[in-house]
């Protein structure tokens, strides 16, 4: 045994003793992919906490996520030492020299997720006991070498987390470029604007200003998924960082769009929109618009601000019509101002995706070490 305890965390109903201000409380939300995060966080009060101080986690334990996203594991940092904790199995107490990032990454593991996906129960919602852990049996070297192990991988994360964090402030970024480039009211001017530019925008309905073709669905038998028939495009699926994926083909052409058309899903999620590099076929969860790149900004601007959800409310199920879209309104400037408006904002999404790719690169260069430096 490598740990004297493996046990729950509290088991019960603590949303009583939440406080606005208090005692940090660890949950499962807050354990994902080997790390802690705080992204949304919960406090309770000193009472509460002070009565489970005989379940205080401490530097170096490990937690697991018992329920939902269950096996997900994460070593608690020394600023959380005698932290009060819900939801989570813990691993405390090492009673041999052991190395906890190393135990921490080692249940990231295909092979440690498939085992633990053999304990689990449920079906809605899954859950694993900490009786079942006290029984899974883990790979431990000698502890030179697990600390080797631990470090390279926690240097991974850290590289990960910096392209993570460096994507995240370029989107917050551009968002606040975005609020402050286009007007709010048609009397109102943007905030910011290039200095050549004073001319007033116009609001415009998307009929007005761009051909948009509604999508038809093909026939059932006519889809394939032979590349060399035409690219059909059917929703959100087949897009992905502001381009379109080919991943469904069709032997018959409904409607059309071409390279450069900007395609915007009318069925739910509405208004996810992509930009496509090739001739496709439109499916009925589809439109296409011509239009420029200023025109592809304005409609990320719509979905983002929830333009769409008036069309929706009610609705059992999300979507918009072909006269919701053609009488859609926007704000326009002259051309020589979307052309620069359009630049700067494709310049923040080229920036973006660049650190996303990284990011994923990353991620998949550490799921391959994983496979390889564990027995």
């Amino acid at each position: 045994m490598i740990f004297k305890k493996i046990r729950n965390a509290f088991v019960g109903t603590a949303t009583p003793y939440y406080v606005e201000d208090g005692n940090f409380y660890l949950e499962s939300n807050n354990v994902k992919d080997g790390s802690i995060n705080r992204k949304t966080e919960i406090f309770i009060n000193n009472d509460f906490y002070e009565k489970q101080k005989d379940k205080w986690l401490h530097t170096d334990d490990i937690v697991m996520v018992q329920s939902g996203h269950v096996g997900h594991t994460a070593v608690i940092p020394e600023e959380l030492n005698n932290t009060a904790a819900h939801a989570v199995i813990m691993f405390q107490g090492y009673q041999q020299q052991t190395d906890p990032q190393f135990l921490n990454f080692q249940f990231q593991t295909g092979k440690a997720k498939k085992e633990l996906s053999s304990i689990t129960t449920g079906n809605t919602i899954k859950h694993i006991l900490a009786s079942e852990m006290k029984k899974f049996k883990v790979s431990v070297p000698q502890y030179e070498e697990q600390n080797k192990v631990g470090d390279f991988f926690k240097e991974l994360d850290n590289a990960i987390a910096l392209h993570q964090l460096r994507e995240s402030k370029l989107t917050k970024l551009k968002k606040a470029y975005i609020q402050k480039l286009f007007p709010i009211t048609e009397n109102e001017s943007p905030v910011i604007r290039f200095k050549e530019f004073n001319y007033n925008w116009d609001l415009c309905k998307l009929q007005e200003i761009s051909n948009i073709t509604m999508g038809q669905s093909p026939k059932g038998e006519t889809y394939t998924n032979n590349p060399e028939e035409h690219i059909l495009i059917q929703g959100n699926a087949d897009m992905k960082n502001r381009k379109v994926v080919p991943r469904v083909w069709t032997s018959q052409v409904t409607k059309s769009a071409n390279p450069g058309d900007i395609i915007l899903s009318v069925r739910a999620p509405v208004g996810e929109v992509g930009i496509t590099d090739y001739e496709v076929v439109l499916g009925r969860g589809v439109a296409s618009l011509t239009g420029n790149e200023f025109l592809f900004q304005s409609l990320l601007r719509m979905k983002e601000t929830g333009y769409w959800t008036k069309y929706s409310t009610g609705s059992t199920f999300e979507s918009i019509n072909s006269a919701d879209l053609k009488n859609a309104e926007i704000y326009q400037p002259h051309m020589d101002e979307q052309i620069q408006i359009g630049e700067l904002l494709e310049t923040f999404d080229n920036l973006i995706g660049l650190q996303a790719d990284k990011v994923n690169k990353l991620k998949d260069l550490k799921k391959g070490y994983l496979q390889k430096s564990f027995l």
